[in-house]
């Protein structure tokens, strides 16, 4: 009678193993905070999914209130929130929804940060000042991130500041296939990739090998009391009579990239195209970045623009596609870096 019983037990055993197979198959969901709806929405899109519903509430206290409608129980869940203004808000939304997601019983959390927030405070420049975008790494896993995704990071060093997974992705190949697209034939005979700064070197590089365009590079000192504010030296290399390319990963104010187009048309220049990841463009950017020594500007929606930043001569790239691309690897176990020809 025992073996009998045994062997009852293990038949079902036997037939209930396929249901629980299929029960713990890997499930992606694509989530996104307040900040950017349209990319969360584009990059969910790209996958061929939807957005999972979420709740989300800002109480009168100023108190954030986020909860996802349907059930995350053992997902690969990617959490999307970039971080324009008011980057504190979006920063604490996003540290509540991971929260959430982990109380949920996602197996695995994926924060998509198109632009890293706090990314230029990555290393103490003066006595006494914090780190704090190591303390956006730390407050991240806190909250119980497993993994980071982002575009163009302001230092390379941030990758280290997260104690997990961090794909860094480049937003270069976006960029490239739009001038490769719309240059013409005088641009392309006269190209000079300029990099604002000493510190942007290595990625102006790489840009001058993909265009096959001779590379110059602007010095700048910078008042570490003041910010936003920069003073141009000088110009190494030939950039009169050149088109010139300026390659940057990021526009806050404007002042920087404006002076930098301003030497160049000083010295000779005869365009100035200004190429960036991310268009912060904090107040008066889009006033500054209307000046005559700029034609052109050329960025990517990895943070969100407002209307009225928006001016003429100013070109928004999509990088949903990108984002997706490398969401898809990281669910299926593939590859980030071969997205980059073995540059990420």
């Amino acid at each position: 009678m025992g073996q009998k019983k045994k062997k009852t037990d293990l038949d079902r055993a036997k037939s209930v193993a396929p249901s629980l197979v299929a029960k713990t198959k890997k499930r992606l969901v694509v989530a996104g905070g307040r900040s950017h709806p349209e990319l969360a929405k584009a990059v969910a899109a790209a996958l061929g999914t939807e957005l999972a519903p979420t709740e989300h509430r800002t109480f009168a206290s100023g108190e954030i209130y986020s909860r996802f409608d349907v059930s995350i129980r053992g997902c690969d869940l990617f959490l999307i929130q970039s971080f324009g203004e008011p980057v504190n808000e979006w920063l604490m939304e996003t540290l509540i929804m991971i929260d959430a997601a982990k109380r949920a019983s996602a197996k695995r959390i994926t924060v998509v940060a198109p632009y890293y927030p706090y990314s230029r405070q990555d290393k103490k420049g003066r006595g006494r000042e914090p780190i704090s975008a190591r303390l956006v790494a730390d407050l991240l896993k806190t909250a119980g991130a497993d993994r980071v995704m982002s575009v163009d990071l302001h230092a390379a060093q941030i990758q280290g500041f997260f104690d997990g997974p961090v794909d860094h992705l480049f937003a270069k190949p976006v960029l490239l296939d739009y001038f490769e697209r719309t240059l013409s034939e005088e641009d392309r005979e006269t190209l000079t990739i300029v990099s604002p700064d000493m510190g942007r070197v290595r990625v102006a590089d790489t840009w001058s090998d993909s265009l096959g365009a001779p590379l110059a590079i602007i010095h700048k000192r910078r008042d570490p009391k003041v910010a936003n504010q920069v003073t141009v030296h000088e110009i190494v290399g030939t950039v009169d009579g050149r088109t010139c390319l300026l390659v940057d990963d990021m526009i806050d104010t404007g002042g920087t990239i404006v002076k930098a187009a301003q030497a160049l048309k000083a010295n000779g220049a005869r365009k100035v195209i200004v190429a960036a990841t991310h268009a912060i463009f904090s107040d008066p950017a889009a006033v500054r970045l209307q000046d005559e020594a700029v034609d052109s500007v050329v960025v990517t929606d990895t943070v969100p623009l407002a209307a009225d930043r928006n001016f003429p001569g100013l070109v928004i790239l999509p990088i949903a596609p990108l984002l997706a691309r490398a969401i898809h690897e990281v669910f299926e176990d593939g590859s980030v870096t071969s997205m980059f020809g073995g540059e990420a």
